[in-house]
Formats: C-alpha cells, sequence, structure tokens
C-alpha cells in the first residue's frame, strides 16, 4: 500500500501544556481513517502539524513516503479545519471560482463538485442564504476542487442537526468509494464507527490505539453470569486459561474472554463442576465501551 501521511514521535508543547506526545501513525491510500478522543485531546493540533499551520516541537511528518516537499504535497491535499468562510453576498458558483483562483486550479470541476455534494441545485444562491449544513458541504466542495489525494475533516459535522449529520456522513462515504483518502478528527464514537474503516484514539496527546476498527471490535467478548454459588463459579474462572478479567459487581459476574468459547459449553462445563447459573449471557464489546476501557485507565 502507498504511505500518504507518516508520523513518528510527534510532539506539541504550548508552554508546559503537551498537547500531543510522542505521537507515530501512519495513513496509508484508500481508508477513511478516524482520530477520535474527546476535546483538548491533540486531534486539532496533530492536523495543524500535518498541514503546516501549527509548528511542532519535536517528532517528523512526512507527505507520500517523503518523495515530495511538504509544500508541494499540500497541493495534493484538500482540508477544512476551521468553520467553512467564504463571501455571504456571493453565489456558491461565484466563491468556488475564487477559491480556484488561488488554488491556481480550472474551474471546470465547480458543477462536478457541487452536484456530489448535492448543491447543484443551489449553485446560483448567495452563501449567507445557505443553512449550516449546507455551508459545510460547500467546504467540502471547495476542499476537493484540486482533486486531492486526501481529504482531512476536522469535527465535520459539529453543530448540525441529525439530517445534517446524516448527508455529511453519506458524502464521505460517497467520497471515500471514488478511491479518495480521508482522515476526519472527530469526539463523536457514532460518526467513527460509522464512517471510518481505521482508527487512531488519543487522550490528552497520547496514542492509545492505532489500527482498523475491525481489529479493535474483533475482541473475544465476555460472559455475563449469575449464580447462587459465587464463590465456586469465580474460583473455576480464575482456574480457567480461557479466561481474563473477572469482575463481580453485585453477584453479576463478568468473565473476558482470551480464546473463543461457545456459552453452551460453559454451561455444560459449569454444570458438571454442580454449578448452576441463573443468567448466562454472551456479548462482545461496542466501539463505545472499548473506547471507554482504553481512555479510562489513561
Amino acid at each position: 500500500m502507498n504511505t500518504i501521511l507518516s508520523v513518528s514521535n510527534l510532539t506539541k508543547k504550548f508552554g508546559s501544556l503537551v498537547a500531543v506526545n510522542d505521537l507515530s501513525f501512519t495513513i496509508e491510500k484508500g481508508n477513511v481513517y478516524g482520530i477520535l478522543g474527546p476535546n483538548g485531546s491533540g486531534k486539532s493540533t496533530t492536523l495543524g502539524i500535518a498541514l503546516n499551520v501549527v509548528n511542532r516541537t519535536s517528532g517528523e511528518f512526512s507527505w507520500f513516503n517523503g518523495k515530495i516537499s511538504t509544500h508541494d504535497a499540500l497541493k495534493k491535499v484538500g482540508a477544512i479545519i476551521e468553520r467553512p468562510n467564504f463571501y455571504p453576498y456571493m453565489t456558491a458558483v461565484q466563491n468556488l471560482k475564487l477559491v480556484c483562483k488561488i488554488k491556481e486550479v480550472p474551474t471546470t470541476k465547480i458543477e462536478e463538485k457541487l452536484e456530489l455534494v448535492g448543491l447543484l441545485d443551489r449553485k446560483d444562491s448567495k452563501f449567507k442564504t445557505y443553512s449550516l449544513g449546507m455551508k459545510q458541504r460547500l467546504a467540502i466542495a471547495s476542499a476537493l476542487l484540486n482533486d486531492p489525494e486526501i481529504l482531512i475533516l476536522d469535527e465535520p459535522t459539529n453543530g448540525l442537526d441529525p439530517q445534517g449529520i446524516h448527508q455529511i456522513r453519506e458524502i464521505i462515504k460517497k467520497i471515500a468509494s471514488q478511491g479518495t483518502t480521508i482522515l476526519l478528527a472527530s469526539h463523536l464514537l457514532d460518526e467513527v464507527e460509522k464512517v471510518c474503516s481505521h482508527v487512531v484514539i488519543l487522550q490528552k496527546g497520547v496514542k492509545l490505539y492505532a489500527g482498523s476498527v475491525d481489529n479493535m471490535l474483533a475482541s473475544h467478548g465476555f460472559f455475563e453470569l449469575r449464580t447462587s454459588q459465587e464463590q465456586n463459579l469465580i474460583t473455576f474462572l480464575e482456574s480457567d486459561v480461557r479466561f481474563g478479567t473477572i469482575k463481580n459487581e453485585e453477584g453479576l459476574i463478568t468473565a473476558y474472554l482470551k480464546e473463543d468459547l461457545l456459552a453452551e459449553e460453559l454451561n455444560k462445563s459449569l454444570f458438571e463442576k454442580g454449578i448452576i447459573l441463573s443468567h448466562l449471557s454472551k456479548r462482545r464489546e461496542s466501539l463505545e465501551e472499548q473506547f471507554l476501557t482504553l481512555t479510562k485507565n489513561a
């Protein structure tokens, strides 16, 4: 696979505050990446460094395997890292023509990009008449005018109503399906789970996880169990190498698996040991539960 962005041991300090702490990850062509973390976790700072608008304190980053300079590489990048800022009394087409002039790209793609974001029928409407969601979609169209290899979005659905959020997510999926790599920063687990193939999880500038969303969710799951013979059950689980962490919260015993095990198989083994269960449920952790587990201990 082609590496689009490589970040190595990146650190950014604002005085005594460490916003990004020894961060390393890579972005490979053709995937949708989410940088996920609560507000203040270093997401926007990381994007700002990669886009050359924030100076790093230490560490390195390189675009496209380091084969071209950052200045030339950024010509292949489309980015929205602030609120959409267009001239209010100009139409969508007029604003995008101005963007083309600044980016030194032809105006031939304007209608194609407006159609992609669902604004072609409002191309001659003034920007001031647009809703917040439409403004965000116009910003995405402007970021696509140079046919970038990667599109970078910072909190793309912030402040939008449910319909606006859905529209932006569908546009992101459509852009990705056409082969454009996407990197988006978000504090919304739902957003990452619905649109991203890969995730980098940050907490206070520190990377907690980097990899595919599927791998993060590919745990063997856990059992939730109840019995009147609590101590016997816990002793059995603790002696079985297939189990890791065992928790007992007011009689609900949660046993995390280190390898696959069927509920029927566990029930049979316990029954043979004389342990009768009043409740047995097997579950897998959602992305939200995985995220909370990671960030709770960070």
